[in-house]
């Protein structure tokens, strides 16, 4: 591939990103038709992230480099809308004084809001007299390593946008309120007395990437009809979420609710508690929904839905949304379960679609991890009704049809897995009330009754004895000349434990700026034809050194309940993966968004596994029709970033499997991932990345999954059978569990074994087989023969790029020949001399004050080029060492300077050591 396509987005892809993030944009409330906004309105625009936009969460999961954003005064000036330009420039000049806080850079730092311009009761009365309609739009953000809280200026508002808020609506009869938000937050406040009944309309913009501000006005003035419907259930108050009374723990989240997450828990038990239902919003327009046809199948039932927009102005879309109700049996069951949705194309007023939907009778089926059925570990329908249902959201809708069951019926028969080995009580629906909701009761849950040392013993891997180099090269396993076992049969130990080791950050024999390669990590495993692959940050764009496409957060793209759209999004997004020469995307993240304070829940989808499951096929699905793959992430129960490296997700079986797995099986047995990337936290005593039941138990026995697993970032690993004190040198047990990479060592740090890890000190003590190596090794290099890295000419990419000298020196000069050691002392700019031509190895001397999760980097400019890029965790203060990158240099001065991309990193010295010629054979 041309080099000149790195960082060159793809063509028409901002177009699809702003085309999502309209889709997703989910309006509210529309009292009196405020909106859309006219031409002949005269409009107050009210609120910073008017112009400091947030176009995305932060973290790993937000940073891209684009070419361009647009923010939402962008989009006013693009359209025909008449707001007050000198109210603008009083924000504009406000924001001069009061620059962005972005917390001092540090990871995480970033505050949830921005101070906002105070707006008094005689200046929004000044504003009325000029203007009639008002906009309000409310900011925030959150991201990785950083939840929501029941803060002001985080899920609650501030007493200064309180104030605001008050002075806009005494002023004006018409304000709408504009959520840039990542997530849900608290608007129980909406029709509160002291608003004067003058928000007449509420609409959640989200974080729309980088066209996203053209998007929201696109929407606002009506060129867009809003067609986005909640995938999450907007409660009264935070405390009417189960989840949230055990939220933030420090040491273990219990899953007490049960498989009673968001709407599963408001339609059973407290409906009188939700403000805004889960798949609810509105339009300009009204639709008919009108079920035609019900067809029960042999295992299936088909649906015929026709849906016509009923209004006279606006063309739009709608979703037709499909639940069932299972009887509660001896299991106990949600009310209304998501089951099916489809979204229409855009109707024109009295024009009509009919849709035709289906979903398997066996996917009504709930797990019993108890034996109450007398089918243990199996999934079962219990006998009874199963009544449909279809409407526009889990509220408003239309009982269609009832199937019966007349005997229970198992549908699939499983092992217990991850069941917990901590004794809690968990929520099962008790009395049927009169208004149709149940009491809510606790039983005990089901523990552990597996030896899970004999289930390990049994079903070790043969060991294939190791044959040496027997002239095998990985190409001739995927031309088909041999068989992978015979290649991976070649290797050493040392060298397969070199295969596990990921490097990264920004490593220089991949894509720059990236976050690891992984695979051909040593000059032997390269001389076998290995290759280095490349992962990158996602999952709102590609996050490298070049210029890409941002897209809308994962609240956006679910919101528009639109599979194929995303699907034609992420296909963009695989193209410029294939472009950019990265193979595997870390995104999309699939969990269950379980609580509103979750920071990351702005990668997430949705509270619906079903709704997340089929989303996440969507995005997976369309990065591999683009040419690259995408990994599902954080694989499991990543249900709070609060410690989450440490916090015990305990959680029942039949919870694992019904809700937090299904968006990971969907995709997994749809065959759009070839990659996985495990959590933090542990579950039920075992953390994720040496998890056996979750990694080769559930994934690979039960869902015939065939690609990779890797950890997340510098992730900690415990015994596979006893669990206990955990580790980030416990290779052994993430081989054992078959969680097949560790992510990351340092750069150059895989053959040394930077991070000390324990791989072949357990083969020698024989407490990890040669074949559980050779199988692990063997599920990473599988990937690979998939990965596009695998058609790419195989080119030795850890060789010395040239740099030439400078004529001068700018800078205090440092002899290369008295000292190879080039010092900075209280300064980020230095000259050396190099005395000799000749190659030499960059070795670099570095600390942060930051903690292990923050990431700090800093580019190396040599004579105004950057010669290295240096990156690395917080050390907590502790000087480290790293091996860096070959570079060939002319005798002369080398300017260096040195550019602070990610703040918190100090650099002791730069070491240039010279290589020694090869001598002639």
């Amino acid at each position: 591939m041309s080099t000149n396509m790195f960082g060159v987005p793809v063509e028409g892809f901002a177009q699809k990103s702003k085309e999502a993030a309209t889709e997703g944009i989910v309006l509210l409330k529309n009292e009196g038709g405020m909106l859309p906004l006219t031409q002949e309105d005269k409009i107050s625009v009210f609120g910073r992230p008017q112009i400091e936009y947030y176009r995305s969460g932060t973290g790993s999961g937000g940073a891209v480099n684009v070419e361009y954003a647009t923010n939402i005064l962008d989009g006013f000036e693009n359209s025909n809308l008449n707001i007050d330009e000198t109210l603008v420039e009083k924000y504009k000049n406000w924001l001069k004084d009061h620059p962005f806080d972005n917390g001092g850079g540090g990871w995480a730092c970033e505050p949830w809001f921005q101070k906002d311009m105070p707006i008094d009761e005689a200046f929004a009365k000044e504003q009325a007299a000029k203007t009639n309609k008002a906009l309000y739009i409310i900011g925030r953000t959150a991201g990785e390593d950083k939840d929501n809280a029941i803060w002001q200026g985080s899920y609650i508002l501030t007493d200064e946008e309180k104030e605001n808020l008050r002075n806009i609506t005494k002023a004006f009869d018409n304000v709408c309120i504009v959520l840039n938000v990542s997530n849900i937050i608290d608007l129980s406040w909406i029709n509160d007395e002291e608003y004067n009944g003058s928000i007449k309309s509420v609409i959640i913009v989200w974080q729309g990437g980088m066209e996203g501000g053209t998007a929201v006005v696109d929407v606002l003035s009506g060129a867009e009809t809003p067609s986005g419907k909640l995938a999450d259930t907007i409660a009264y108050s935070i405390e009417d979420y189960p989840s949230t009374k055990n939220f933030g723990n420090e040491f273990k989240n219990l899953y007490e609710e049960d498989i009673y997450i968001g709407y599963r828990y408001f339609e059973t038990f407290a409906p009188d508690k939700v403000q805004f239902e889960f798949g609810y919003g509105l339009s300009y327009t009204t639709f008919d929904i009108e079920t035609q046809t019900v067809k029960e199948k042999t295992d299936s039932i088909e649906l015929n839905v026709k849906v016509t927009n009923t209004g006279d102005k606006f063309a739009g879309k709608e979703v037709v949304q499909v639940y069932y109700e299972a009887p509660q049996g001896e299991l106990g069951k949600p009310a209304r379960e998501l089951i099916a949705f489809a979204k229409t194309k855009k109707l024109a007023p009295g024009e009509s679609q009919e849709l035709t939907l289906e979903f398997k009778i066996s996917d009504m089926a709930s797990y019993d991890d108890s034996g109450v059925t007398g089918h243990k570990s199996c999934y079962v329908l219990e006998a009874g009704e199963y009544n449909i249902y279809v409407g526009n959201s889990v509220k408003n809708l239309t009982k269609i049809n009832t199937y019966n069951e007349e005997e229970l019926v198992v549908v699939e028969e499983l092992q217990e897995a991850m069941a917990p080995t901590e004794a809690i009580n968990i929520m099962k629906p008790g009395k049927k009330n009169a208004d149709g909701t149940y009491e809510v009761t606790y039983v005990p849950v089901s523990t552990q009754t597996v030896d899970m040392a004999k289930r390990i013993s049994d079903n070790l891997p043969m060991d294939m004895p190791i044959t040496g180099d027997m002239g095998i090269t990985l190409q001739d396993v995927r031309d088909g000349k041999a068989t992978l076992e015979k290649f991976v049969a070649q290797l050493s130990i040392e060298e397969m434990a070199i295969i596990i080791r990921g490097e990264g950050m920004s490593n220089p024999r991949v894509t720059r700026g990236t976050a690891s390669a992984f695979g051909g990590m040593s000059d032997s495993l390269f001389n076998y034809g290995i290759p280095a692959a490349c992962c990158a940050d996602g999952p709102s764009g590609l996050r490298m050194e070049g210029k890409a496409t941002q897209l809308p957060i994962g609240t956006a793209l679910s919101a528009t309940w639109n599979t194929e759209l995303v699907r034609e999004l992420y296909t963009m997004e695989g193209q410029e993966l294939y472009r950019n020469q990265v193979d595997t995307l870390l995104g999309p993240g699939v969990n269950i968004r379980r609580n509103p304070l979750n920071g990351r829940n702005f990668e997430y989808f949705s509270e619906d596994p079903f709704l997340s499951g089929k989303m996440s096929v969507a995005s997976t699905g369309g990065i591999k029709d683009g040419g690259a793959w995408g990994t599902i992430k954080h694989f499991a129960l990543n249900g709070q970033e609060s410690h989450r490296f440490k916090i015990d997700a305990v959680c029942s079986e039949r919870a694992i499997r019904e809700i937090y797995l299904k968006s990971f099986e969907m995709a997994v047995k749809e065959k759009t991932v070839m990659s996985i990337m495990t959590s933090y936290n542990p579950i039920n005593g075992h953390w994720a990345a040496s998890n056996y039941d979750l990694c080769t138990t559930i994934l690979r026995k039960e869902w015939g999954y065939k690609g990779f697993v890797m950890t997340d970032w510098w992730a900690k690993m415990n015994d596979v059978v006893t669990g206990g004190k955990e580790s980030n040198q416990d290779t052994r047990d993430m081989v054992r569990a078959q969680n097949d990479a560790y992510m990351v060592v340092n750069n150059n740090g895989a053959e040394i074994n930077s991070n000390g890890d324990n791989t072949e000190a357990a083969i020698i003590e024989g407490r990890l087989t040669v074949g559980e190596l050779q199988r692990t090794s063997m599920n990473i290099l599988r990937f690979i023969l998939v990965a596009p890295v695998i058609e790419r000419e195989l080119i030795d990419t850890n060789v010395a790029e040239y740099f030439e000298s400078a004529s001068d020196a700018k800078y205090e000069v440092q002899k290369l020949a008295n000292d190879a050691k080039i010092k900075f002392e209280g300064t980020d700019n230095a000259t050396v001399e190099i005395d000799e031509d000749a190659e030499y190895t960059i070795i670099v001397h570095i600390s942060s004050p930051l903690p292990n999760l923050s990431q700090c980097t800093v580019n190396v400019h040599a004579n105004d080029k950057v010669m290295v890029v240096i990156q690395t965790s917080g050390t907590d203060g502790k000087w480290i060492t790293q091996k860096l990158c070959k570079v060939k240099l002319d005798k002369g001065f080398y300017n260096l300077e040195l550019e602070h991309v990610m703040a918190g990193m100090n650099v002791g010295y730069i070491e240039f050591k010279k290589i020694p010629k090869k001598k002639a054979r």
